[in-house]
């Protein structure tokens, strides 16, 4: 129901009431003043009979009617009343000049009717009737029972004596159809300004709420006006500035502020939903009831439940599932006690690794923050920093010695050809020495003038490329080698667009190293498959060998720099192929079992380009 409605109702049923009340009083004290108008009238009537009646019965001392004798006395007063023409003529007139009386009559001692304003009625027993009072002196409700219940009459009456001692009594019946009659116009008359009175309250009531509301309305639309950023609400001159002015003038300020904190929110909120997409660590956080308010959407892979029904559940409910990870979490919960870094075995087999910390203001828990992390990818984030500070701790040492070997060499190379020069004719012996100190110490330039290469920082040629055309062109470039060693060559094409930012002769080579060193693995020959796909917003390449796979003692080393398993390895492919991917924000990793073969794992961060627009990105056959 609208507040319109309810004030329109509440003023109604106000005035209802304030009209049914003050007709139940005005209707009560006008029946009561009628009643006692009645009973006044009733009385006056039959103090006038009993003076008649007095005056009618003569000295009976003087006539012949024995006094002594009751039954002559009462037969003598009966005759004198009955014959007496004043008093029957006051009778007549008592019922004719008056509404309310309905009859009168002189009843003797035995209430026996002497004279009566109906005449059949003379000589005859009186009935029995309830006093007037009982009337007058009720209540109001049961007032209006006797009134308009079944017809009645109510008697009013006073004694006759003659010589102090009574003979008789005079009655007045008061009837209560003619009370009714009497009454019945001012009640309709009551109840027609009753429903006047109502009509009026609806009329009333309409015209108070649009004035009630009127501002309200106005109120509503500046707040429509401020959320959706209008800026002329203010007030423009001093008389305006009633209630409803200083009101829209504070509503127009608060618009201000809550746009300019919901532009705050929305960018944090951005912000908070980007960082927390790319972490790979699963934050929950947690209010100080325990409920969900914030999820990152690697926590999903943890709980194995989508976002959207995490989101405001409490922790009893979230990790009340029976399983490890709430086995640890829920007592921790409950006790209020914080969880440092620790380790248990999933469902699947990992090692995940749980923090959760309690969040405090001035002594008081505002809330928790639960950190989940696989233990693993931990491990593996850390042997990659740790392959990379190897590697550049041998970047610094391998360019400080390729500078003081380099100038040596230079200097023997010169000197060599001076020597050269000078002896004009040499034995062949001595020549094909020279000719072996030459060779050797060219091929030593050509060694430092590779790790000289390595270790200098590029400059990336960056290009919107498809991967799957860049593994094509691997393919066909590793073709020839594959064949020698007897080695097929599987493309597992992928059906999406691939799209990659990169340095394309780069990342031909990081590819083409792995690609070489699986064909390189399988000396009986086998399958060498190379596969490409999408996963969220990362480009994963894999290419899987057959081969007897990489021992366990050196797996921690297989990306250092001149580390080798092969007679003939330089150790220079795998760790370029690691430089390269970290220069592109990318990663490498293997997973190998003996007999089983070896798995190289690139990722790379997608571009932003859409990746259904694949006419869009640089492809090659």
């Amino acid at each position: 129901m609208s507040r319109k409605a309810i004030i329109v109702l509440a003023i109604t049923t106000l005035i209802t009431a304030l009209v049914l009340g003050f007709s139940w009083i005005y209707l009560s004290q006008f029946l009561r003043q009628r009643l006692l108008w009645a009973d006044d009238t009733a009385s006056m009537l039959t103090r006038q009979l009993e003076y008649s009646a007095a005056k009618a019965i003569p000295d009976l001392t003087s006539t012949r009617v024995d006094t002594s004798n009751p039954k002559a006395l009462r037969a003598a007063i009966a005759d004198a009343l009955q014959t007496d023409t004043n008093l029957n003529d006051m009778l007549e007139s008592v019922v004719g000049n008056s509404e309310i009386i309905y009859d009168a009559a002189l009843v003797d001692l035995d209430g026996v009717a002497i004279l009566d304003t109906n005449p059949a009625l003379n000589g005859k027993p009186v009935p029995t009737r309830a006093s007037l009072s009982v009337l007058r002196d009720a209540h109001f409700r049961r007032q209006l029972r006797l009134l308009y219940g079944p017809a009645a009459v109510y008697d009013v009456s006073i004694r006759l004596e003659l010589d102090g001692q009574p003979f008789g009594s005079v009655h007045v019946g008061v009837s209560t159809v003619f009370l009714r009659n009497e009454l019945t116009p001012r009640l309709q008359q009551a109840a027609f300004f009753s429903v006047i009175s109502i009509l009026c309250s609806l009329l009333l009531a309409a015209i108070v709420s649009n004035l009630a509301l009127g501002p309200l309305k106005q109120i509503a639309r500046n707040l429509d006006d401020a959320s959706a950023g209008a800026t002329d609400l203010l007030p423009t001159n001093e008389s305006s500035y009633d209630e409803v002015g200083l009101v829209s003038l504070k509503i127009a300020h608060l618009g201000r502020q809550i746009r300019d904190t919901n532009q705050i929110f929305s960018a944090l909120k951005d912000n908070v939903e980007q960082v927390m997409t790319k972490l790979q660590d699963g934050l929950m956080l947690f209010t100080h009831d325990s409920r969900v308010v914030l999820v990152s959407a690697s926590a999903e892979k943890f709980l194995g439940r989508p976002r959207r029904e995490i989101l405001g559940h409490t922790a009893e409910e979230i990790f009340s599932d029976g399983t490890v990870l709430g086995a640890v979490v829920l007592p921790a919960f409950q006790k209020q006690r914080p969880l440092v870094q620790y380790e248990f075995d999933a469902a699947d087999h990992r090692r995940v690794q749980v923090s959760l910390d309690f969040i405090q203001e001035r002594g008081t828990s505002i809330g928790a923050l639960l950190t989940m992390r696989d233990a693993e990818s931990v491990r593996r984030i850390e042997d990659e920093i740790e392959i990379s500070r190897r590697l550049s701790a041998s970047s610094r040492l391998t360019r400080g010695v390729a500078h003081e070997v380099k100038n040596p060499i230079n200097a023997i190379v010169l000197h060599l050809q001076l020597l050269q020069n000078k002896l004009l004719k040499v034995d062949p012996d001595t020549q094909r020495h020279m000719d072996v100190i030459g060779n050797e110490i060219h091929r030593l330039d050509r060694v430092v003038q590779i790790l000289v290469d390595f270790t200098r920082p590029r400059d990336l040629r960056l290009e919107e490329v498809d991967m799957r055309g860049l593994l094509e062109e691997v393919a066909v470039l590793a073709a020839p080698e594959a064949s020698q060693h007897g080695v097929r060559l599987v493309r597992e094409r992928s059906q999406e667009s691939l799209p990659v930012r990169v340095d394309t002769d780069l990342m031909k080579q990081a590819v083409l190293n792995l690609v070489l060193n699986g064909v390189q693995a399988m000396s009986q020959g086998g399958t060498l498959t190379l596969t490409s796909r999408r996963e969220d917003d990362a480009i994963i390449i894999e290419i899987r060998d057959q081969g007897s796979g990489i021992p366990v003692d050196v797996q921690e080393k297989i990306f250092e720099l001149y580390f080798s398993t092969k007679k003939e390895g330089s150790g220079i492919g795998l760790a370029q192929t690691y430089q390269i991917m970290q220069w592109h924000y990318g990663s490498v990793d293997f997973e190998t079992a003996a007999g089983v073969g070896t798995t190289f794992r690139m990722r790379l961060p997608a571009s932003a380009q859409d990746s259904t627009a694949s006419t869009e990105v640089a492809t090659r056959p």
